[in-house]
């Protein structure tokens, strides 16, 4: 297979848009940054991309509520080309704004009605978080963003900074959080209650594996250098990619040996 191609995708208010672009390049991959708008003049050139990415940031303000503007607009135009995108076994992945995008489309938790079912809401103290979270991967999770993530490692936990005020992962019902426990789709959980989210659970998968929405930021973690402790790594520890390009680099080597 040639270089993967991975979409980026932009609106007004999103501010990591360029960080996620590096890391799919860093991780391998051929990356386009398009504008939504762009994007639904013509929502047939979204088949033409390997991976799909929904970056962080504040969409449209966060006017009504986090992503509910850019999820809209979705729904309304690229939804179709986005499950198409899926059936084709197409990687996506949504960061913290795009994770609320992922969950208010029903591609995650991705079940089979479509229907979204899982939220992101208020952070249950009333504040905003900016700061690094310690975070373990489900080791039996089916996820291809979270597979490997502890290569190599010391510890059983990843740190990943976060950034968010409405951040608090909840579900419709207990029906929902038992079929999520029950398939393995919690992917990524905070070693501590930081937002009142449900079972500590930083990161969602859809059923396949290839859907994947998570809270905290990998893509702000690319080099060891913005780790808060660098200084005081090894330098074995450093001479290895980061948990947060090892995220982009399993991701992408699972749709190069697709296409094997």
């Amino acid at each position: 297979m040639s270089t993967p191609k991975a979409l980026v995708i932009r609106t007004a208010g999103t501010n990591c848009d360029l960080e996620l672009c590096r890391a799919f390049t860093l991780g391998g991959a051929q990356v386009e940054l398009i504008h939504l708008d762009r994007l639904m003049a013509n929502p047939s050139q979204i088949a033409r991309f390997d991976l799909i990415g929904f970056p962080g940031g504040f969409s449209y303000g966060d006017d009504i509520a986090s992503g509910r503007i850019l999820a809209m607009h979705t729904r309304e135009k690229l939804l179709p080309e986005l499950l198409k995108s899926a059936h084709r076994g197409v990687p996506m992945i949504g960061v913290c704004n795009g994770f609320q995008v992922l969950a208010q489309l029903g591609l995650l938790p991705g079940f089979e009605n479509g229907e979204p079912c899982v939220a992101l809401t208020d952070n249950d103290h009333g504040r905003f978080i900016d700061q690094w979270v310690e975070m373990t991967p489900n080791p039996d999770s089916n996820c291809i963003w979270t597979q490997g993530l502890l290569e190599g490692a010391r510890s059983d936990s990843v740190l990943y900074p976060v950034a968010h005020a409405e951040g608090r992962f909840v579900t419709h019902d207990q029906g929902v959080l038992d079929q999520l426990v029950l398939n393995n789709q919690i992917a990524l959980r905070y070693n501590e209650d930081i937002n009142g989210s449900v079972e500590n659970i930083a990161g969602i998968c859809d059923p396949t594996g290839r859907i994947f929405g998570l809270m905290p930021h990998p893509e702000r973690a690319l080099e060891w250098n913005r780790h808060p402790h660098w200084t005081r790594l090894d330098q074995d520890t450093m001479s290895k990619a980061t948990p947060g390009l090892n995220m982009f680099i399993g991701a992408i080597e699972s749709v190069v040996g697709q296409s094997v």
